[in-house]
Parts: C-alpha cells; sequence; structure tokens
C-alpha cells in the first residue's frame, strides 16, 4: 500500500526515493538555519510543528495526528480513540531532567501520533530537550540501529536499556557535519540509505 502523497506518487519504493531526499533536506535547513531549537521545546506543538515542517511537501496529513490505528513490529501504538488524551498527558509531563526527558520520549512513541514519519521527527524533538537542558545531543551516529530499536521496543516497560544506551552517546558537538551524520543514522534506522543529508 503507497500513502497518498501530494505528488501522486503509486510506487513505494520510488515514493520512498523521494521522501528520503525531500524530508533530508528539510533537516539540512532546520540545521543550518538554527530554526530546529526555536520550537516549543517538550510540547507535542513542538513536534507537531517538526513534523510538519519535514513532511508538508509530501503529505497533506504532515503534523496533523493520525485518524487510524498503527502497529509496527508486533508493536501497536496508542489507540486513535485515546490519542488526544494521551498526547495531552505526554504535554504535561515534566522535562526537567535527564531521566525525564527519555521518560517523555518513550511515552510519546507509545503515542506515536501520525501516520508517518514519527521516529525521524522525534529523534529531532528529542534532541532539542537535551540541548535546553543540557546543552548536548544525541550522537545518532554512534547508536547501533538494533541496539537502539530493542530498547525502544522494551522501553514502555523500562527505560533502563535506552537510558543508558543514549546516555553514553551524548555530545556537545554542534558542528553541522555531526549533525548531518546524526541524520543520516536516524535515517538509516528507519531504512532509508539512499542520499547523505550533507550533500543535499
Amino acid at each position: 500500500m503507497v500513502l497518498e502523497n501530494k505528488l501522486g506518487i503509486r510506487n513505494s519504493a520510488e515514493l520512498a526515493q523521494k521522501e528520503e531526499k525531500l524530508t533530508k533536506r528539510k533537516a539540512k535547513i532546520l540545521i543550518e538555519s538554527g530554526q530546529l531549537f526555536e520550537f516549543e521545546v517538550g510540547t507535542f506543538k513542538a513536534l507537531s510543528d517538526i513534523h510538519k515542517y519535514l513532511f508538508s511537501e509530501l503529505y497533506d496529513f504532515a503534523g496533523k495526528i493520525r485518524d487510524v490505528n498503527i502497529a509496527k513490529d508486533h508493536l501497536q501504538f496508542a489507540p486513535r480513540i485515546f490519542l488526544e488524551q494521551s498526547l495531552s498527558y505526554i504535554d504535561r509531563l515534566p522535562h526537567e531532567t535527564f531521566d525525564e526527558i527519555v521518560e517523555k520520549y518513550s511515552d510519546m512513541n507509545v503515542a506515536h501520533p501520525f501516520r508517518e514519519g514519527n521516529g525521524r521527527s522525534m529523534r529531532l524533538w528529542l534532541d532539542c530537550m537535551l540541548y535546553e537542558k543540557f546543552g548536548k545531543i544525541v550522537d545518532w551516529n554512534a547508536i547501533d540501529k538494533d541496539e537502539y530499536l530493542n530498547a525502544m521496543m522494551r522501553s514502555p516497560i523500562s527505560t533502563g536499556e535506552l537510558k543508558y544506551l543514549l546516555q553514553q552517546r551524548l555530545t556537545d558537538d554542534f558542528s553541522h557535519h555531526s549533525f548531518f551524520k546524526g541524520i543520516d543514522a536516524s535515517y538509516y534506522y528507519e531504512g532509508y540509505t539512499l542520499y547523505k543529508t550533507e550533500d543535499l
């Protein structure tokens, strides 16, 4: 099934290629312009704004709460009927300490508010919280894909593994080169590997 898109693409491989190129380019602009750190940190509005910025050229649902139930790898995300209530709850959660930030991130992952592009948007959202509170971001390029995905899968039960994994990979290197490598790693987690952000 190919997601309905603004470009009228009906082939899933072609859509994935176009999505990677367009959204990586938008992520690059967010970073180069400094806009990434101007969002309302830690809120669903910030996440929605990031998602809308990345995906608005492709999807009408960019930045909008999904209206369908979704699952991935046997993990059922928050039912649509309870999604707005879940997001309101997550919005009120504190994000002052490292533990609170990771727990909020994990809860947002369970909510998975968008039809597509949740992980890529949420990792930028997480970096915004960490940057504001600690002057650090995650070096996604240094985190193994399987270790990360397994920790995320287990985080609804316990966030300990995820906290350890992320805490070991915090960096204060905000150079564009480092950030772009992190974007590429973030996309690699989702199977997007055709383009390097730095070259777009």
